[in-house]
């Protein structure tokens, strides 16, 4: 294929991550050595950037702060939930991006992000196609949630997951301090895939895990719940119990939808903000058995805790930005980046292309087969996947005793 001249642009979208700007730090740095992409662009805010025309030159950064994107969390050039319209049925939004692709003459276009990025990845690719636009377009994967179809795993994970391992190790230590009987419940986020949430058992390979693991993959009955908590808690005395925060009951309910009424407000994907189960199900567990109960919510710190962070996960992350630039360069497109576990002993992923049809909008569930029978743990086998996903320690530079995360000037791009 002949070479292809132009401006590339990388967007960001859904849920940040620790290592979400080590991929971006991948794209900026590998597309600023090509010498077919005349300029670099961050989108502001994802796709709504491209669309308001507000995005930053990366070209007019300081070398060294990109280079600390690699051990910085969160989106630095920030994130969006915006979904795009069916274009047979509204077109605007596409015709706006033509325009803007047109003005700035990009002809390569990143977006990084999980499931519904994907989505918006894949759309705008057809469109761009059924337009007769040249321009290369590549998925970058991204989600703590470790959900997207055809990758070994997602960039986000492994750091997700050595937090999640770490911190109930913790929390292990700290609620058998005193000889008090006690419940502790972990609420771990994870939504409708539970690979978050089965993390907890690597602090369990070390001796200070959860007792009981729930995953969203089972349907989650009340009575047993209690039932099997009440069990352990009458033999052990002090027991903490891991859920995800996406249980559903039989007829399809959030658990913690049993609780006080909470806000029930959808993104612009549809999805439910979910958050409180294990205030719910610490309620519902006191009142059964009177014990001393407490939930504790991870919330946000899953996904930003990059003191916490797998130097493999970032190593890979930007990996996936870097290889995502390079085969678009060598003239590949409409495609994602994905990994790819190579056989043998010794942990090592190789870079796969996939489809973005075919990844966009479908979650990967953890196995069956890697949930004990029954229902309330994980096996051996999830253990030997998740494990060498959390090797290594990423360390950003400190400063006065506080670490030094990126600045970057974000300086408008003009045209």
């Amino acid at each position: 294929m002949s070479e292809l001249r132009g401006a590339c642009i990388l967007g960001q979208s859904g849920g940040p991550t620790a290592v979400i700007n080590a991929s971006a730090a991948g794209v900026f740095q590998e597309a600023l050595k090509q010498d077919c992409i005349t300029a670099v662009y961050g989108a502001a805010h994802g796709i709504q950037g491209i669309l308001n025309e507000v995005f930053y030159d990366i070209g007019k950064e300081d070398p060294y702060e990109l280079e600390l994107l690699k051990t910085t969390p969160s989106s630095m050039i920030g994130s969006v939930r915006y979904k795009l319209k069916d274009p047979d049925e509204d077109d605007t939004d596409y015709k706006k991006l033509l325009d803007v692709f047109r003005k700035y003459n990009i002809r390569y276009f990143f977006y990084n992000g999980g499931n519904d990025s994907m989505d918006t990845c894949n759309k705008i690719s057809k469109y761009m196609q059924k337009a007769g636009y040249e321009c290369r377009i590549m998925g970058v994967p991204k989600t703590i949630d470790n959900d997207l179809w055809g990758t070994d795993h997602c960039p986000g994970f492994g750091s997700a997951a050595k937090y999640i391992a770490s911190t109930t190790m913790e929390i292990f230590l700290d609620v058998r301090a005193y000889d008090t009987q006690m419940v502790t419940i972990l609420e771990i986020m994870g939504r409708n895939a539970g690979w978050l949430t089965a993390s907890a058992a690597l602090a369990s390979a070390k001796g200070y895990g959860p007792d009981l693991i729930y995953l969203p993959e089972l349907t989650f009955d009340i009575d047993r719940f209690l039932d099997e908590v009440i069990s352990v808690y009458n033999k052990k005395k002090n027991i903490i119990v891991a859920v995800s925060e996406g249980v559903k009951d039989k007829d399809g309910r959030y658990i913690y939808e049993y609780g006080p009424a909470l806000t029930k407000h959808k993104d612009s994907f549809g999805h439910v903000q979910l958050g409180g189960l294990a205030a719910t199900l610490a309620g519902i567990v006191k009142e059964k058995t009177g014990a001393k109960v407490r939930g504790i919510e991870f919330s946000l710190l899953q996904r930003c805790a990059a003191h916490l962070a797998s130097k493999t996960d970032v190593d890979e992350a930007y990996l996936a930005g870097q290889a995502a630039v390079q085969h678009a360069v060598q003239g590949i497109t409409d495609k994602m980046v994905a990994f790819e576990r190579a056989e043998g002993s010794e942990y090592k992923c190789n870079i796969k292309l996939v489809n973005l049809t075919d990844v966009a909008n479908v979650e990967k569930k953890v196995p069956r087969e890697w949930i004990n029978k029954e229902g309330n743990g994980v096996t051996e086998d999830f253990i030997k996947y998740a494990l060498p996903l959390i090797q290594g320690e990423s360390r950003p530079p400190f400063e006065n005793g506080l670490p030094r995360f990126a600045r970057l000037k974000k300086v408008l791009a003009t045209k």
